[in-house]
């Protein structure tokens, strides 16, 4: 059965061109693209998305590293979309990911890794709906 997940190409990956090959490479690997766009996120809109950190020491730079530039928010659908884009993204860390993922090929650092990915169903759910709340 399909399943949805959300998928976020972050303004570093963006801003080196490298949005199309990232695509490229979703849609090579089996996923579907049921929903996209470019965006400048706010810092509202960023610190909604990602309030589970909020404690963190690393939020405001977070933050502040979003809202940068441009994303592209994607909706990616596929059986076992979630599992399956975390594995195609790789490890946080770039120097750490495995070989053939996207991070391992477009990222810089942890902070700059080229994409973000939901980590579980509940999260999916809300990060779709904040982000496609026309796709139900």
């Amino acid at each position: 059965m399909a399943q949805r997940t959300f998928a976020m190409i972050k303004p570093d990956a963006v801003a080196a061109g490298d949005t199309g090959k990232i695509i490229d490479i979703i849609e090579k690997n089996g996923f579907t693209i049921v929903g996209m766009r470019k965006a400048n996120l706010s810092k509202n809109q960023v610190e909604t998305f990602y309030a589970v950190h909020n404690q963190r020491p690393f939020f405001g730079e977070m933050v502040n590293f979003i809202i940068s530039g441009p994303v592209v928010l994607l909706a990616l659908e596929k059986e076992n979309a979630i599992q399956a884009w975390r594995d195609l993204m790789g490890a946080t860390d770039p120097s750490k990911a495995a070989e053939g993922t996207i991070r391992k090929q477009f990222g810089k650092s942890i902070g700059n890794n080229a994409t973000h990915g939901s980590d579980a169903p509940e999260t999916a759910q809300q990060e779709l709906a904040l982000f496609f709340p026309e796709l139900k």
